[in-house]
């Protein structure tokens, strides 16, 4: 194996780890592939003899990516009309696997779309200090100089974004058994028109977000709100339509479709047995672009 092959295998062996920091940072599967691609195309060009920790050092190059591609995301004059959905990563999720400690520590380790959501709202130097922190571990003395900031500054840096974070129901609370039972209900209740039981079913305080690819996303937020517009999508998507349980970035979600052709992805978020968020992507363009083999 020749020496460029050798620095290709190492590249794969982080291509995974890459792949998710970009992804956190940027919401989007193309864009994340984009950065890792970016992240080759440097380390295939660079003299990387003195390098010691080849992950640390192509951590950084993808996180200067991403910063940079966040930077002109903000900068675009259309950005401040448009919002959208981060890309929601869907997995066929199997029976087989309820109750299964290694099946649940490796959706532990994926990300919500709801947090996703809310990592969008940060300013990209924010972003960057917090994912790269709090997500990767990865000590503030290293990632200051991507941010062009003292190691305290980036610090601070992480705790606004903690503080945005904080307070948020970001993450499912319950295994997968008990998110897939309430999810399950939900659906029902919606099928049979039950109101009373959706507001059950639902958090006082739910939020449901949708992108229709039509510049803001919807937002409504309220129990007694949200369960009038899950019946409202119901009687208007028609008893033609076909909802299966997928998993959404980890967490228990719904995949609609009509005649093979998906209509919408939806992410809930359980905590405590109610759903204290529903984000939906409904965008028929980008549903286009996701792997759906098996759930469409």
């Amino acid at each position: 194996m020749d020496e460029q092959d050798q620095l290709a295998a190492r590249f794969e062996a982080d291509r995974a780890h890459l792949r998710a920091v970009a992804y956190r940072m940027l919401g989007s599967v193309t864009e994340a592939e984009d950065a890792v691609q970016e992240a080759w195309f440097r380390l295939s060009r660079s003299d990387t003899s003195e390098v010691t920790n080849l992950t640390g050092w192509l951590t950084t190059v993808v996180s200067r990516v991403c910063l940079d591609a966040l930077r002109a995301r903000r900068a675009r004059p259309e950005q401040a009309l448009t919002e959208r959905m981060p890309d929601p990563v869907v997995n066929r999720l199997d029976p087989d696997d309820q109750g299964d400690p290694a099946h649940e520590a490796v959706l532990a380790d994926g990300v919500g779309l709801a947090l996703l959501v809310v990592l969008d709202s940060l300013a990209p130097p924010e972003r960057l200090a917090y994912v790269l922190h709090d997500m990767f571990g990865l000590p503030f003395d290293e990632i200051a100089p991507m941010v062009d900031r003292t190691p305290a500054a980036t610090r601070q840096l992480a705790s606004r974004a903690r503080r945005r974070i904080q307070g948020r129901p970001v993450a499912p609370v319950g295994a997968i058994s008990e998110q897939r039972a309430v999810v399950e209900a939900f659906l029902a209740a919606s099928r049979d028109g039950d109101f009373d039981r959706l507001v059950a079913l639902l958090d006082p305080d739910v939020v449901l977000r949708a992108d229709r690819g039509a510049g803001a996303l919807h937002v409504v937020e309220g129990s007694e709100t949200v369960a009038s517009e899950a019946l409202l999508f119901r009687r208007s998507a028609g008893p033609e339509v076909r909802a299966e349980t997928a998993l959404v970035n980890g967490a228990v979600g719904i995949v609609a479709s009509r005649d093979g052709a998906p209509l919408s992805v939806l992410s809930f978020l359980v905590v405590d047995g109610r759903i204290a968020s529903i984000d939906i992507l409904a965008h028929r363009e980008r549903l286009a672009t996701l792997d759906l083999a098996g759930l469409a």
